[in-house]
């Protein structure tokens, strides 16, 4: 697969927030992009205003049939129309970690993966790319709030690519500097188990190119059998790591700190976001940075710009009285980082968290996680389970979470009874997290709280 010698790709679930960003890819380099997706969204619909053409019905007629290419994600379903048309037609049909790979060959590739951070971890590193003028093409699993957007092109023959480790797609790159940010078990439905995940990951190390650069998390369960010719390791504010901050001062809302390294320093940097764990985040892309040869003060000006991203501990209101944040997370770890965090910035203000458990599976195999991380709240809303890619498991309900849950008032509601009870029981620090459709709380909840 030549990428340069492309005229015409088809996506297959282009509306993803993955595929976006390669659609956007080629249709910078002039490459005649279309596409299928289920629903439109505001993400599609800045596509088809960037010049892609999408269509919204599976329909063999709406299809390019002179595509060189097809592109399509694994959440699509294999009995689909257009895909089965593609493939018993002769088309080439791949994945999009396929394409992802061959970027990885033919660019400089940082690759991040890891169970939780990665998002936020690959947006910091493209961000300080871009903002300190070193320049890099970004691949990123999540809208950086600095330019609207999940992908933006350089001339510089540098990639920055969220590494995912969903369906073992990750492990068809190639990175020149690939960053692990942590292995905790998930995607149970695909790996099986907690050790399987593990050897993933492990695996991905493996395909660091010669003399390429890990940058993993200190203190990783069997990080011992991680590989990379050059291997340095970071902590929040553990000294016994290569990297860490020190100095850690909370800063409306947000933090300032030092990173500190053997034989470097960089003082005073300014993290304009909430959470302890974008400060570790801010540590990993900070020592990319440093790996690049990018200087101090161009580093610490582009962290004290990093506005963050859509759904990652991102402040929809942020006033003395009422504080409202929003995120992604989706794993009980994740939960637990958000909310202490939040609880650490805010203190002394009652923490109501409504979450949106997602997938089925994933709440059979951390029920016990989500309770005993939702019992830090002091009020809890769940909503019924987005099943996603998933057909109902018997016996696994939103209830499972709830019956362990302890401490905290506890209410079961449909996402759309969730305005009206906030309207009449108004929140000092509210959180909504979830993966799923539960985004479509935030400008009704964002409404309601400035009113209050």
């Amino acid at each position: 697969m030549d990428l340069n010698k492309l005229h015409r790709i088809y996506f297959v679930g282009i509306g993803g927030i993955g595929m976006s960003a390669i659609a956007r890819y080629f249709n910078e380099k002039g490459v005649t992009v279309s596409g299928y997706d289920r629903t439109s969204t505001q993400l599609t619909q800045q596509l088809e205003a960037e010049g892609i053409r999408i269509h919204y019905t599976d329909d063999i007629s709406l299809i390019d049939r002179e595509a060189q290419l097809v592109v399509y994600t694994p959440a699509i379903p294999a009995s689909m129309t257009e895909l089965a048309y593609y493939r018993e037609n002769g088309y080439e049909v791949v994945k999009r970690s396929d394409v992802l790979q061959e970027i990885t060959r033919s660019l400089f590739a940082i690759t991040v993966a890891g169970t939780h951070g990665k998002t936020t971890v690959s947006t910091m590193i493209a961000h300080l790319l871009r903002d300190s003028g070193y320049g890099c093409n970004a691949f990123l699993g999540g809208v950086s709030a600095n330019y609207g957007k999940n992908f933006w092109s350089s001339e510089k023959q540098v990639a920055v690519i969220e590494a995912d480790e969903y369906d073992r797609s990750f492990l068809k790159l190639s990175p020149d500097i690939a960053v692990l940010t942590a292995m905790d078990p998930d995607h149970l439905d695909i790996y099986g188990t907690a050790e399987e995940v593990e050897k993933a990951f492990i695996q991905y190390t493996t395909n660091i190119k010669p003399n390429g650069t890990l940058l993993v998390k200190h203190g990783l369960h069997r990080g011992s059998e991680l590989k990379g010719d050059n291997r340095l390791d970071y902590s929040l504010q553990n000294d016994a790591a290569d990297i860490y901050a020190t100095n850690i001062r909370l800063d409306d809302g947000g933090y300032e700190f030092d990173v500190v390294q053997q034989d470097w320093m960089i003082d005073n940097v300014q993290l304009r976001i909430g959470g302890m764990h974008n400060v570790e985040n801010a540590v990993a892309a900070i020592s990319v940075a440093h790996i690049l040869g990018i200087s101090n003060d161009k580093i610490r000006s582009a962290v004290a710009s990093f506005k963050g991203i859509r759904r990652r501990f991102e402040y929809l209101v942020k006033r003395d009285r009422h504080v409202y944040i929003d995120d992604y997370a989706h794993h009980p770890e994740e939960l637990r980082a958000l909310i202490t965090s939040a609880k650490t910035l805010f203190r002394g203000k009652k923490c109501t968290v409504i979450f949106q458990p997602h997938l089925f599976s994933r709440t059979r195999d951390f029920a016990d996680g989500f309770g005993e991380t939702l019992s830090l709240a002091d009020e809890v809303i769940l909503l019924p389970i987005y099943p996603a890619r998933e057909l109902p498991i018997e016996g696994v309900t939103t209830q499972m979470i709830a019956d362990r849950i302890k401490g905290p008032d506890v209410r079961i509601m449909d996402r759309d009874a969730v305005p009206a009870w906030i309207e009449s029981h108004p929140a000092e620090l509210l959180i909504t997290a979830g993966a799923g459709d539960i985004d479509l709380l935030r400008e009704p909840l964002k409404d309601i709280i400035n009113k209050q």
